[in-house]
């Protein structure tokens, strides 16, 4: 190869990089990210905080609120989804916690804490030495106690009028909260969640006493054969609680565990609407 090819294939490579470093990273309009720490545990995490457009100009007016586990993953497809079916709404997501340490980032990836705290099982799993699982009950706290705080004190919301959106280990720990503390949110949107575990002999779940009084929409992937049977005795469970102001809606949609995920949010998102819409009517 001659010097000069050589010159001219060594500058071309310089301005395709010097281009691409000149480009702007996308964002979400109306979107912040707000950091934040676990009061009880020093834990880091931070909020995703997506504002309805006209926000700014209403300034009397409450939003109900929308949270969600597995923030990153999920803020997408619900702020798609919102902005076209439910667009008067606050979306939250919580993240991951930030602060994990260099081992376990390295095994299991940013979004190793995920095992930790949406798990209720205390059992250790030699498989995973490096996991500590049963830390559901100090999330919910975090999330009762200082995400509500954070998002209510500096946001136009309407406590009274919030909603849970949570996909597989997200939709599981959706459940333990309807089951444990069900008051948390009003609205549950549980997707493919594993609640054969919260049966378990050695799940050590205490369900609450108090009449439940929530929506829940609950669904799982047709292709997903593992899971069809213990959903429905869950619903089944529920529904033998005889809460008089329970109401469950059950879907099946097309798909195995990763397919299903989007139709999820979007018959959620619609089943929310629905509600919201309702409420505003009467």
């Amino acid at each position: 190869m001659s010097k000069y090819v050589l010159f001219i294939l060594i500058t071309l490579l310089h301005f395709t990089q010097v281009q691409a470093s000149e480009y702007k990273p996308f964002e979400i309009p109306r979107t912040q990210v707000i950091p934040i720490q676990d009061s009880q545990s020093n834990k880091q995490y931070e909020l995703y905080v997506k504002l309805p457009e006209g926000y700014a100009d209403n300034k009397d007016k409450k939003y109900p609120v929308v949270y969600f586990t597995d923030a990153v993953w999920h803020i997408e497809l619900l702020s798609a989804a919102t902005a076209f079916i439910l667009e008067d709404v606050i979306l939250v997501g919580v993240s991951w916690q930030t602060d994990i340490s260099s081992a376990l980032q390295q095994k299991y990836g940013d979004h190793a804490s995920r095992f930790t705290d949406y798990s209720f099982w205390t059992k250790t799993n030699p498989n995973h030495p490096l996991l500590k699982f049963g830390q559901a009950d100090s999330h919910l706290a975090f999330i009762r106690n200082d995400v509500f705080k954070t998002i209510e004190s500096n946001y136009q919301t309407s406590p009274d009028n919030r909603s849970y959106f949570g996909y597989s280990l997200g939709g599981l720990f959706g459940a333990y909260t309807l089951l444990t503390q069900p008051e948390t949110f009003k609205h549950y949107i549980l997707g493919s969640p594993s609640v054969q575990l919260l049966t378990k002999e050695d799940s050590a779940i205490e369900f609450t006493s108090k009449n439940i009084d929530a929506n829940v929409y609950i669904s799982h992937g047709d292709l997903e054969t593992t899971s069809s049977e213990p959903i429905a005795t869950f619903v089944a469970l529920l529904n033998k609680r005889n809460d008089k102001k329970l109401a469950i809606t059950h879907k099946v949609i097309k798909g195995d565990h990763q397919s299903a995920f989007p139709a999820t949010g979007i018959s959620g998102v619609t089943w929310l609407a629905e509600l919201l819409n309702e409420k505003d009517v009467k």
